[in-house]
């Protein structure tokens, strides 16, 4: 496992065995709806997987209703992904707070995440797959 910081002091961990992390494309449509409203509808979603942690569909920014979402202030940040932002969905109420989430300049290892959103699956009203068309 190598890591190093950046300027900012923060670690900087790359995927190994001990924490791998693995991105494909999704083979499905995905619809994400929140309020009672389309927030989302693509048939380029990524799938990522990392350690033992539930995987995560990654949006692309073209598909989703950017008009529907509004930036929050709130922050985290990822070893591995690097700084990630958040969005609200106000339509959706309370719960819609944060709901959305985005690695707007993710680290190389995970690169294919830039331009993309992800969802939490309980602060919308649903996430639903359709198998893709043959």
């Amino acid at each position: 496992m190598s890591t190093h910081s950046v300027p900012n002091d923060k670690p900087v961990k790359v995927p190994g065995p001990d924490h791998p992390i693995t991105i494909e494309q999704h083979r499905a449509r995905v619809i994400v709806m929140a309020g009672g409203q389309v927030i989302a509808d693509t048939h380029d979603a990524l799938t990522l997987r990392e350690a033992r942690y539930p995987a995560v569909l990654y949006i692309p920014r073209r598909d989703v209703d950017m008009t529907r979402l509004e930036r929050t202030a709130h922050a985290t940040y990822c070893p591995y992904k690097g700084e990630c932002a958040y969005f609200s969905i106000p339509s959706a109420g309370e719960r819609g707070t944060n709901a959305v989430w985005t690695y707007e300049h993710p680290y190389d290892a995970v690169a294919p995440i830039r331009e993309h959103l992800a969802f939490y699956p309980d602060r919308v009203d649903s996430i639903t797959q359709e198998p893709a068309a043959h």
